[in-house]
Order: C-alpha cells, then structure tokens, then sequence
C-alpha cells in the first residue's frame, strides 16, 4: 500500500507575484475605502500621541520637578494622561474597527471560494487532494485574516511610531543621535538575519505538519485496508518517522521565532547603556540637562520596538499574501462549461398529448426548442447510445477507442472487465462529469451535450461505488436524491434498500 504524493500538504510559500496579488486584495479592501481612511487618521493620532507622550518628560522633569513646581506638575501630568488615553482610546476604536472589516472580507472570500467550488468540474478535485484543497479554507484564509485584521496595520503604525521616535530623538539630542544610528543598524541587520532563516524555518515546519496530517488523513480512510493487512505496527513506524521530522523542524522554527525579541531587547540594552554613559557623562560637564536625557533614554527604550514587531509582521504578511495566492488561484478555475438548453420538466397525459405541469406530475420529459419558437416535448424513457466514442483522462493516452453501445428502457446491463478497463468512466462520459474527446453519445434520440447538465443529472439514479453519509440522520441521507421526498416516499426507499430495520432508530 503506498502512499500518495504530496497528499494534503498545505505548504505555505512566499507569493510568486506579490503585487499582482496585493492589487487583487485590494479590490476586496474597496468598498471600505472611507472606513480604511478614517481607521488611518485614527492609527496616525495614536501613534503620534503615544510618541508625543515621552517627550513631555522633558519639560516636566526641567520645568516642574526640578523647581519644585507641584502644581505645574499636576497640570502636565493630567495633559500626558490625557495624551496617552486618546492614544489607547483611538487605537482600541481603529482595532475593533478593523477587525470588523477584516471579519467582513473573510467571510465574503470564503462564501466565494465555496460558491465557485461547487461548479468546478469533477476532473478539479481529481487534481486536487482534499486535504489542500482544506488548506484553503484553514490556513490560508485563517493567515490572511490575520494580516487583514492585524498584521497590515501593525507594520503601518510601527513605521509611523518608528519615524515619530527618530525625529524625537534627534530634536532631543543630535550629538547623542549617531549611537542609536548604529545601534538601529544592527538591530536591522539581526532582523533580517533571523528573519529569513525563521521564514525558512517555518516553512520547512508548515511542509512537515502538512506531510504528517496527510498521511494521518490517509490511514484514518484507509483502516480497514491496514487492518486487512496487518500494517499496523508499520504504519506506527512510519507515523514516527513524520512526526521526529516534525519535531526537528518545530524546534528548529520556534529556535529562531523566539530569539527575535530577545535579540533586539538586548541590542536596545546595549544601546541604552551607552547612552546612558555618553548621556551621563556630558550631563555632567554641562552639555545635557537632566530632562534632555532622561526623555532621550526613554525613546531608546521604544526605537527597538517597532523594528521587532514590523519584522515579525511580515513573515505573516507573506504568508498571508502566498494563502491569498492559493485561494485566488481556485477561483480563477474554470468552471464547468453547460451550454445545454435541453431541460427536464413535469409532464402530463392529455388525450395523448403531453403537456407542462406547473405542479409536480409523475412523469418527466425533456423540453426541447425546435428552432420555431415552439418547444417540443420528448418523453424520458432512458434510452442510451454510444457511438464511436473516444476518451482519456490524460491527453494521448485513450481509455475508451470508439466504444459503440446502447442500453434500452426496461435493460439491464453490466459491465464486466478488469480494473482500468473503463466500466467506471462509462457512467461518468453518460452523467457528463468528463467530456468525452470525439463521438456522440445520445439520451433519447437526444445529443448529451445539448442537455443542461443539471437536468441530465436528476435524471439518473446513481449509486456510488465509494458511500459517503453526511453529517445528520439516515433519513437526511436518504432524502438527498431527492430533497422533496415525502416521509412515506423515504420509508419506502429504505425498504427497497434493505436499510429498514438497520436504520429503524436513526431515522
């Protein structure tokens, strides 16, 4: 028994075209244009409120402490209180907002991907396993939701509080301002460092999860075939295997995803102390005064911080914008082409004639335009005819060489041969769930590919080789064939199926 390749994987990639992803985002961003603007203004004011904030210490330290103004004090403590709570009061307001909009666009991309899934012909998820096709729906819309809601935003402000501190500090002190230069410029040396070998760490980490859960996925389908073969013990063996590679890559990933905080919380220490003695020690001699250094000291503290978080964003981002990729790329699937204007409709016996039911009638006819403008009604009697019909699944290599046959009302026929020799592919050619290359096929005198698919479909009862139940009762699943069924109706197809009494008391 192998193991399929590549079965439900799931890899998050960087995007092959960034740019012509973001535009595409974008468009889904567009009707919260005045939203977006407003959340923008909010963002700007709290991130320049929480900047503006530090270098108050300035001349609260200068002004008010030093000469022992206490009352002048309270006043400018109440204006940076009340500097700092408009800053946290915007950003909870633009947060909440944004998370709003962004819960908006997932669910409406999401509501689209399923939508367009459910037209896609057959031979797309022959293609596609069901485990990446999953992924869709998990984890690449999971981390766009993440970048929409959050990730954007952050680097946003981070880049606005970034260059908000930088030209704080070199109004404080320009003297002091080439040591946080240098000591900026490791930080962004060290996160680029970690950060490229976290993306690959924890790409490598996303391949291994994806490897492990399809193969659990497999198993879990597969039991009874690994219990005929008594492949338990290696199925354990090779579920160990997977899940140490898992292990080793994890470790591997949350190693360099843990040490970019640190790294730059110890790169800010460093650059603080120096500060700190070069600060001190011009102090000192009557260069600096006590509140310059202070207020100078503090943005030091916060310069490193929106390095740190901007560096951690962005991997979200690219993985957001690859989940983004994915996704656009079922919905650019073709779907599956009907340009049937056969239809099937209720009929009824009037002095021999048929005649349309509006009501639902016992018999069935296909509703044919004879090109006059008047439309004709064929009865179904469920004639079917091959003639010379060619097909394959890949291209040069045919499973069916002009299989001529035909099948009458009232026969019945089985199709015997070995595995591969195409008995299956027959009733998928009949049902339309694959074109068939050259020939014609015929449904009571009528040509299968003038006749929407839809109805072509609801005119045939089929029972699957591989039963698939959905979730709810027996009698949700027997009724699936036909969702206006009555009670009795599905009582009576449980009897003809023998499914009676097994189901007596789940129904």
């Amino acid at each position: 028994m192998s193991r399929r390749p590549g079965r439900g994987r799931g890899v998050i990639e960087e995007p092959k075209d960034r740019k012509k992803t973001l535009r595409r985002l974008l468009r889904y961003l567009r009707p919260y244009t005045l939203q977006l603007i407003i959340i923008f203004v909010l963002m700007m004011i709290s991130s320049i409120a929480m900047v503006a904030g530090s270098y108050f210490i300035k001349p609260i330290i200068n002004n008010y402490i030093l000469p022992g103004d206490f009352r002048g004090l309270f006043r400018m403590l109440l204006l940076l209180g009340s500097i700092y709570l408009i800053g946290a009061l915007f950003s909870y307001i633009y947060e909440r907002w944004m998370l709003h909009i962004s819960l908006k666009i997932i669910y409406g991309i999401r509501k689209e991907l399923f939508e367009h899934m459910q037209k896609l012909p057959l031979r797309f998820f022959d293609r596609n396993t069901q485990g990446d096709l999953m992924s869709r729906y998990s984890n690449d819309i999971d981390n766009l939701n993440e970048a929409l809601s959050s990730a954007f935003l952050s680097v946003v402000s981070s880049a606005v509080s970034f260059l908000g501190t930088l030209i704080a500090m070199l109004t404080l002190s320009p003297i002091l301002f080439p040591l946080t230069l240098l000591t900026l410029a490791a930080m962004l040396y060290a996160g680029k460092f970690i950060g490229d070998k976290s993306k690959n760490a924890f790409r490598r980490q996303q391949k291994e999860l994806g490897q492990l859960n399809g193969y659990i996925e497999e198993m879990m389908e597969g039991q009874k075939v690994v219990k005929v073969f008594n492949y338990e013990a290696k199925n354990v063996g090779a579920f160990s295997g997977f899940n140490e590679q898992l292990r080793l890559a994890s470790v591997s990933a949350m190693t360099y995803g843990g040490a970019m905080m640190p790294t730059m919380m110890n790169l800010t220490t460093i650059s603080y102390a120096m500060i700190t003695l070069v600060g001190g020690l011009m102090t000192l001699a009557g260069r600096f005064d006590i509140g310059t250094l202070i207020a100078y000291l503090q943005y030091s503290r916060q310069v490193g911080g929106p390095i740190g978080r901007s560096t951690q964003q962005v991997n979200s981002i690219y993985s957001a914008l690859a989940g983004a990729e994915r996704v656009f790329h079922v919905l650019d699937e073709a779907p599956e082409i009907d340009e049937g204007k056969v239809h099937l409709v209720n009929v009824r016996l009037e002095d021999g004639k048929l005649i349309e039911c509006v009501e639902a009638c016992r018999l069935w006819a296909w509703k044919k335009d004879n090109g006059s403008g008047e439309a004709q009604l064929i009865p179904l009697k469920g004639d079917i005819r091959f003639h010379d019909v060619n097909f394959g699944y890949v291209e040069g290599t045919p499973v069916l060489k002009n299989i001529s046959l035909f099948a009458k009302p009232g026969e019945k026929i089985a199709f015997v041969g070995s595995t591969g020799a195409g008995k299956t592919t027959i009733t998928n050619l009949i049902t339309r769930f694959y074109e068939f290359g050259s020939g014609k096929i015929t449904y009571d005198g009528i040509d299968i590919l003038d006749i929407a698919k839809d109805d072509l479909r609801r005119s045939f009862g089929v029972v699957l080789q591989d039963v698939h139940l959905f979730s709810g009762t027996i009698r949700d699943n027997i009724r699936y064939g036909n969702l206006h069924a009555t009670d009795e109706e599905v009582e009576a197809a449980a009897k003809l199926a023998n499914a009676d009494k097994i189901g007596r008391a789940h129904v």
